[in-house]
């Protein structure tokens, strides 16, 4: 049995990576912000963080982890010229530097159990869409950190990300809001559906694993195609 912290893990991508991690049998720290979680399990631990907050308190994790996974995230897409900065400012504070102190605070236990800490960008960064430019700005820089982290705490703690196209979770809701939406959306995949959090769950789950224990450093796009593939 592994010990895994999920910041962010009581919706969407996140409760995903939880269900798969704990019926497993492995033991999870799981946050929660504003969703609280429904459902129970003897080896999930459920406590409540805001990533925003000062300081945070891990006092709950053990002192050695096998994985980590960031999940909290944002999606507002606007014209550029309507982004206030402090717009940009929330937005990396949430994305980027939420991240930075979850890592910061959690890398002697991972350091102690050889971890592996996943995080997530878009596969907006490598194809560059209209009105992303907030989101794209963080993502990019989760990519660089991920990247910057893998080489300087090699061997003992892998650094991955995972690169999605639009996932039917409650975060991205307001974009696939009817059947017309999600049928559009899905047309512009070459394999024309729209990805679940179950599938971003699947190479979360195997970049946590031993299974990958050769990868680091990586950028991983998992967007129906989206990212490399001309229809």
């Amino acid at each position: 049995m592994k010990k895994f912290l999920v910041i962010g893990g009581s919706s969407g991508i996140g409760k995903a990576v939880v269900n798969q991690l704990s019926n497993e049998g492995h033991e999870v720290f799981a946050t929660y912000n504003k969703t609280a979680p429904l459902d129970e399990f003897s080896n999930v631990h459920f406590f409540p963080l805001n990533v925003l907050d000062e300081t945070l308190d891990f006092s709950v994790i053990p002192n050695e982890l096998d994985g980590l996974v960031y999940c909290p995230g944002a999606i507002d897409l606007q014209p550029f010229s309507k982004i206030s900065s402090q717009a940009f400012i929330d937005d990396f504070n949430l994305q980027v530097v939420g991240a930075v102190k979850v890592i910061q605070s959690c890398i002697n236990a991972l350091r102690k159990g050889k971890g592996s800490v996943v995080l997530y960008s878009t596969v907006a960064n490598q194809m560059g869409f209209k009105y992303h430019s907030l989101v794209a700005s963080s993502k990019g820089a989760i990519e660089g950190l991920t990247k910057s982290l893998a080489s300087e705490y090699a061997p003992k703690v892998r650094f991955n990300a995972v690169a999605p196209s639009l996932t039917a979770t409650p975060l991205a809701a307001k974009f696939l809001g009817s059947e017309a939406k999600v049928e559009a959306n899905a047309k512009t995949h070459p394999l024309q559906r729209i990805g679940s959090a179950e599938d971003i769950a699947n190479i979360t789950h195997f970049l946590l694993s031993d299974q990958s224990s050769w990868i680091t450093g990586q950028v991983i796009h998992v967007d129906g195609g989206l990212s490399t593939l001309k229809m």
